[in-house]
């Protein structure tokens, strides 16, 4: 009995002492708790998507998945095979009087576009998780560190997954950020990394927000979840509609597909550009991450006049072959007459044209 207690208070202190790293982030506490606990979002202790939620879709269960996931024999393009080709845009040097769209892999993209910048979920790191030995990107996926990124209006975060929120690149650009967009709760993660309270821009789902140079940015809802440490939905999630003088976006979010995207569709579409995530999907968690078909309805429903799709070619999150969400989202999208656009990693993408087209890279 005496060496089982001994053991427990080992695994107790060491788990302990890994959570309480800078990594891992804060937990809410004073005003920020007292915000989040008024929120119509915040239910039973944590916050809540609109729909009903299971953490699988029927028919799966975690022993199953977890199994698939350790002991099934992998797809042999989970993850590619050669380098994936990559063009190293100087941020720095960028014309100020250029719109333009830039992917840096996986969720990661910078926006200029009427003079003002946005870095949004930007994750520059050699890993997208805590630790140094798991989830490590693609050769060639990874070309854009922090040193690269110029100063910014504002950085943009969409929820507080590791492959959203990289401890080491919002440490790293803290000083080159003007203010930072993010969910209910999320402020306390900035605060602990050296951020200061004024810097931040802390809201619920259907808050809007002036912005310098009459730009404004909704939080809008989304189908997800949350959390850094072992407890969920500590902090929300959400999608963004970014609204400048000349063009609206839609800044997607991780996302199951649901009503919301209908609902914003008819509140603030149509709109001009659509960043959709898509890719590190599974049947089995559809509800939290959308399958390419759902990707597709749900620019339909928010009536995207062009979609570029991200949340891929950086990191294999699931099982699917790398390449094939872009595969499939871009058959789909030729299928349904929609304007997908998939540029390389850097590659520049002019938001004052309509009529671009990107090679199929990924083949």
């Amino acid at each position: 009995m005496i060496y089982f207690i001994i053991l427990a208070a080992i695994i107790a202190i060491v788990t302990y002492l890994v959570m309480s790293q800078e990594v891992f982030g804060a937990e809410p506490k004073g005003e920020r708790l007292e915000r989040m606990l008024k929120s119509k979002n915040y239910r039973n202790k944590q916050f809540q998507n609109q729909s009903f939620t299971p953490s699988f879709a029927e028919g799966y269960s975690m022993p199953k998945v977890m199994y698939n996931f350790f002991f099934s024999k992998k797809d042999p393009l989970l993850k590619p095979l050669q380098k994936i080709p990559a063009v190293h845009t100087d941020l720095k040097n960028l014309p100020s009087n250029e719109d333009v769209f830039i992917w840096m892999g996986h969720s990661s993209y910078y926006i200029q576009i009427d003079g003002v910048s946005f870095l949004i979920d930007p994750v520059l790191s050699t890993y997208g998780s805590p630790f140094k030995f798991f989830n490590k990107a693609f050769e060639g996926a990874d070309l854009f560190k922090p040193q690269d990124i110029p100063n910014i209006d504002y950085l943009v975060i969409t929820h507080d997954h590791y492959d959203h929120l990289d401890y080491p690149t919002v440490k790293e650009i803290r000083d080159k950020v003007g203010k930072v967009i993010m969910p209910l709760g999320v402020g306390a993660h900035f605060e602990k990394w050296g951020y200061s309270q004024d810097q931040l821009i802390e809201e619920d789902w259907e808050t809007t927000v002036e912005l310098k140079n009459s730009f404004k940015i909704t939080f809008t809802p989304a189908r997800h979840f949350s959390g850094r440490k072992l407890r969920r939905n500590n902090t929300l999630w959400t999608s963004y509609v970014l609204e400048t003088p000349t063009k609206k976006l839609f800044l997607g979010g991780d996302s199951g597909y649901d009503t919301h995207f209908e609902t914003i569709g008819e509140k603030y579409g149509p709109f001009d550009y659509a960043i959709m995530e898509n890719g590190q999907y599974n049947p089995a968690w559809k509800y939290i991450h959308a399958l390419p078909e759902d990707v597709i309805q749900a620019s339909i429903d928010i009536q995207a006049k062009n979609i570029i799709p991200v949340h891929s070619g950086k990191f294999a999150l699931a099982l699917h072959p790398w390449n094939e969400p872009l595969q499939k989202v871009a058959t789909l999208g030729k299928e349904n007459n929609l304007h997908i656009l998939t540029p390389k990693i850097g590659e520049k993408l002019d938001l004052n044209k309509t009529d671009q087209h990107f090679q199929n890279w990924w083949e």
